[in-house]
């Protein structure tokens, strides 16, 4: 894939959920192959990642969290969930924001928060770099901006 300039894309979720199944379907020996994101991260290819809503619940602290566990909603693993999988906070932040934009020839215009670029982002009020993971799963949206203006504002709720 490196070599041939692919760029994988890999919705976080489908892992968490697919584990589930795909020993019995795929078994133990073939799930070393399967959403290995570390191992395609080291090889320097950026993972575009995203929601993949409606197929998925659309929930972006769900996508980051099992990108950064690779474990079920509620903590836990079992055989071949191949946790040495995992990405690290800042690895999974890119795969929602540079990466993505990168892949779609937008980089100049989105993917960071950087004078200039489009403003499309969320605010948590969790911090998702040095939060618990399960904090990260329980965090509520506080701002939402789209193309730089707000498009809910969760402050007003309080």
């Amino acid at each position: 894939m490196a070599e041939m300039g692919v760029i994988p894309s890999m919705q976080p979720s489908h892992a968490i959920g697919d584990l589930n199944f795909a020993p019995d379907r795929l078994g133990l020996e073939r799930l070393q192959y399967a959403y290995p994101w570390r191992s395609l991260v080291d090889l320097g290819l950026p993972i575009l990642a995203g929601s993949d809503a409606p197929v998925e619940i659309g929930d972006p602290r769900i996508e980051f969290y099992a990108a950064i566990t690779r474990s079920r909603l509620d903590g836990s693993q079992d055989e071949g969930w191949h946790p040495e999988f995992a990405v690290s906070r800042a690895e999974a932040l890119k795969m929602f924001t540079l990466w993505p934009a990168y892949g779609a020839f937008q980089e100049s215009e989105r993917g960071s928060i950087t004078v200039g670029k489009r403003a499309d982002l969320s605010i948590f009020d969790t911090d998702f770099m040095t939060a618990n993971p399960q904090a990260i799963l329980k965090a509520e949206t506080r701002l939402t901006i789209v193309s730089g203006n707000i498009a809910y504002d969760g402050r007003k709720q309080n």
